[in-house]
């Protein structure tokens, strides 16, 4: 992590809140650049189920890690950070101001505090619960999680067995929950100076939102996209299809479902989705919440405010 005393504006929030927006009025005013802190934006072809910005968004206000990586290529918390920390030293040293926009917690926070270098575990205990997995479900082990560690499970996204499967490990095998190893690390870091902004706004309206946007999106031609994608053959096992919609529009496509019902799953999962995102953004020491529609609030932010 590069030293740096000016501080990095990072604007955050669950998905379907705003935040793309206000971090746009931003940039356009100030004349910075958006960095994305989202780990399905990154992938190329998935523009419409992943809300990259438009085409026209992107000649106004330069966007960096946006629909970079091939859908069957995976990407992770260290690629991001390597790849978002060597962006930042080169606008920085050139005089280039740059805002950090998402919505993926565990990005954010190793973007802030570095990488957590791992937790001990155990093969025998990992393969008796990937057996939970496969006979009882991912909503199940969740609930698992979420008794035991309920941050490490908000910071999850919706189908990522693998980290949800890493954390029960790590809390058997440990006793202590994975967030708090997180947390214990962190304390051992220099963290990078920010001003974290999370914006909200009242959740029924959020929820609102959510169900609006999934009707945007699959008028905007989302179903074409999950064609493309599986006429392309990519494997729903794949790090992209844990995009939230793409696994219900498969099963969609292949006749499995009907659209009224996909839609409903999809929007049913999104809202589940932005509860763990709030849930996540609360424990965030940093943070500091501002008002979708708060104008004042919002026009005195800018890189290094």
């Amino acid at each position: 992590m590069a030293e740096t005393t000016e501080r990095l504006l990072i604007v955050a929030g669950p998905t379907a809140v705003g935040k793309s927006a206000v971090a746009f009025g931003i940039a356009r005013r100030t004349g910075a650049g958006i960095l994305s802190a989202d780990s399905m934006q990154v992938y190329r072809g998935m523009e419409i189920g992943t809300a990259q910005p438009t085409a026209e968004e992107r000649v106004a206000v330069p966007h960096f890690l946006v629909g970079h990586v091939e859908p069957g290529e995976p990407y992770n918390v260290g690629t991001f950070v390597r790849e978002a920390g060597g962006i930042l030293d080169r606008e920085a040293a050139a005089g280039r101001p740059v805002i950090v926009c998402g919505g993926t917690g565990l990005f954010l926070r190793h973007l802030v505090h570095g990488i957590f270098e791992g937790a001990p575990g155990d093969p025998a205990v990992r393969a008796r619960i990937e057996a939970e997995l496969r006979e009882s479900g991912l909503d199940a082990l969740r609930e698992r999680l979420r008794a035991v560690d309920p941050v490490r499970e908000a910071e999850i996204g919706p189908n990522d067995a693998v980290r949800v499967v890493r954390a029960i490990e790590v809390y058997e095998t440990t006793g202590v929950p994975m967030s708090e190893h997180h947390a214990r690390d962190a304390a051992t870091r220099t963290a990078r100076p920010v001003r974290y902004v999370v914006i909200h706004r009242p959740r029924a309206e959020i929820m609102r939102r959510i169900d609006e946007r999934v009707d945007r999106m699959i008028g905007a031609g989302w179903i074409e996209e999950a064609r493309a994608l599986m006429l392309r053959g990519l494997p729903e096992e794949s790090q992209a299809c844990k995009a939230l919609g793409y696994r219900e529009l498969f099963r969609h496509l292949r006749g499995e479902a009907g659209l009224d019902e996909t839609v409903a799953e999809i929007k049913r999962a999104t809202r589940a989705f932005a509860k763990r995102q709030l849930t996540w953004f609360r424990g965030v020491s940093e943070a500091e919440w501002i008002d979708a529609e708060d104008g004042e609030a919002i026009a005195r932010l800018g890189p290094g405010s």
